[in-house]
């Protein structure tokens, strides 16, 4: 039994071993070449949509730290059989563990940003361990002795192994693992305070067109409600990347090319600043966002107008002639966006943001440089970390998100949500401030209705319009009578369209529904 216990733990110190080499290596190499964010990322390029929105609704912004976790869990099952297998039969459990090396090999070289020498910290992270699981298993063989003399018993019990040589060995191993674990991890700490502190260096230039001021009115004030402005540590994140890129901003490069392209065209960072810059006030709202649902914020981004490149580059729009229907735009990690060069170049303020909320864009949301495109939903508009816009059509490419079942064109839906009462809140009865937001972006809110259980509906006050790139806040004094109720909101557009009734999930292009809350007033 204790021998059967040890020989799982052989597998979990090799297994150790293995990720903190390849931690070790991936700093010479880089930080996405590493086989748990390499694997974790082929899992996500593999995942079915409707398993990924069920990620994203149960577990938000954590859920690729939940995939991580449940990759390390597997991995800790499998070392344990390998080593159980090495005690009984050394080479053949040794030999297992290159399936590790394997897998995280192929994982990091196969995606679509990788390069052949992402697959070298997974290899010899691999060897090592390897290596180490024969050695350890070795201590678990069973000692041989010599037949006793006569006259002398055999007190060697049956099946014996050297248990201090496997605990000296196993402690040894998994002491040195952890000094090539933590030594990798500083070195990449080290490599991203270089990368942070160019960031650092930025002074943004003053836009040469400014954002107009935020009217009066804008933001109603009311607590519990979402505040007109999203503090950027507030701002949500909806992205594939394990490991957020960070790029150095002077090594960035953006490359413009592709059909209709009559003069490509390659920048740098300090080229887009150069530029004219303007600044504007935009919501953005994930696709994966739930009716109700927390995936949308409002920023104040600056940025270069991408219709002016693309027009410089001799790029025409599909209704002046232009060959080219859909711009991909590649990010450095490998995500593909494709957009639809019409509604980039007709006219709205779809930038190339170098800026949010005053600052250069955080490393989360895209720095050096990032897609911001009112109207459209993020999945075929909001590039994070770009560096390539190609300039092609929607029936020669499928970008990321299009492979895997989602709209290839998908603007942004009338929507609205009940910040406050909360679900389950027990308001006093009297005057309760009914409140939330409402978006409909480049269309712009014209009316928000509540009414509480299912009678007639309401017009709430609407809050002063920033712009109808932006949401809008909205508010309802209810005279709420005690007893449980259920509240719904629905808002119309500048359209004259009222958001529907019907409820359909986000997959392919977006939720629908009145979003509601049930209250206990007491």
């Amino acid at each position: 039994m204790a021998r059967g216990a040890l020989a799982a733990l052989s597998g979990l110190i090799a297994g150790f071993t293995a990720l903190c080499v390849a931690e070790l290596v991936a700093a010479a190499v880089r930080p996405e070449a590493g086989p748990v964010t390499a694997v974790g990322g082929a899992v996500i390029d593999r995942t079915p949509p409707a398993v990924k929105d069920f990620a994203v609704r149960n577990f938000g912004t954590s859920d690729k730290l939940v995939l991580q976790l449940g990759i390390l869990v597997l991995l800790a099952l499998f070392a344990m059989a390998v080593g159980v297998l090495a005690s009984r039969h050394r080479r053949v459990g040794s030999a297992a563990v290159l399936v590790f090396g394997v897998v995280g090999a192929v994982s990091a070289a196969g995606r679509p940003e990788g390069r052949p020498g992402d697959a070298l910290p997974s290899v010899v992270g691999a060897l090592v361990a390897a290596g180490v699981l024969y050695l350890l298993a070795a201590r678990l063989a069973p000692v041989s002795a010599p037949p006793p003399a006569a006259g002398e018993t055999d007190d060697i019990a049956p099946g014996a192994f050297d248990r201090r040589g496997f605990v000296i060995a196993a402690t040894a191993a998994a002491a040195a693992s952890a000094g090539a674990g933590l030594l990798g991890r500083r070195l990449q700490a080290s490599q991203l305070a270089g990368v942070s502190a160019s960031r650092g260096d930025i002074t943004l230039p003053a836009p040469a067109s400014p954002a107009p001021a935020i009217p009066r009115g804008t933001d109603l004030g009311i607590r519990g409600l979402s505040s007109f402005v999203t503090p950027n540590k507030d701002f949500y994140r909806v992205d594939t990347a394990l490991v957020v890129p960070r790029v150095d901003a002077d090594s960035w490069r953006l490359r413009v090319h592709g059909k209709g392209v009559a003069r490509p065209v390659t920048l740098s960072f300090q080229d887009l600043l150069r530029r004219e810059l303007i600044e504007r006030d935009i919501t953005l709202t994930c696709v994966s966002n739930q009716v109700g649902g927390p995936y949308v914020g409002t920023a104040r981004w600056i940025g270069v107008r991408l219709a002016d490149l693309l027009r410089e580059a001799g790029v025409k729009p599909p209704s002046e002639g232009g060959p080219a229907d859909q711009i991909v735009a590649r990010s450095v990690d490998g995500m593909t966006i494709g957009t639809p060069v019409e509604d980039v170049m007709d006219g709205r303020d779809a930038l190339l943001a170098v800026g949010m909320n005053g600052e250069p864009l955080p490393f989360d949301h895209g720095f050096p440089v990032r897609m911001v495109v009112p109207g459209l939903y993020g999945y075929v508009s909001a590039c994070k970390w770009i560096q390539d816009v190609e300039l092609t059509t929607f029936d020669s490419y499928d970008a990321y998100w299009v492979k895997r079942d989602w709209s290839r064109e998908a603007p942004i839906k009338t929507e609205s949500r009940i910040d406050t009462p909360r679900p389950f809140a027990s308001p006093k009865a009297g005057k309760v401030p009914v409140a939330g937001v409402a978006w409909a972006q480049h269309r712009g809110i014209e009316r928000v209705e509540v009414r509480v259980d299912g009678g007639e509906w309401h017009t709430a006050r609407l809050a002063a319009e920033a712009g109808r790139d932006t949401w809008r806040q909205w508010v309802w004094e209810w005279p709420a009578t005690t007893g449980n109720h259920t509240l719904e909101v629905r808002a119309t557009d500048r359209t004259g369209a009222t958001q529907t009734e019907k409820r359909v999930g986000t997959v392919p292009d977006g939720a629908t529904g009145w979003h509601s809350v049930v209250v206990n007033v007491t």
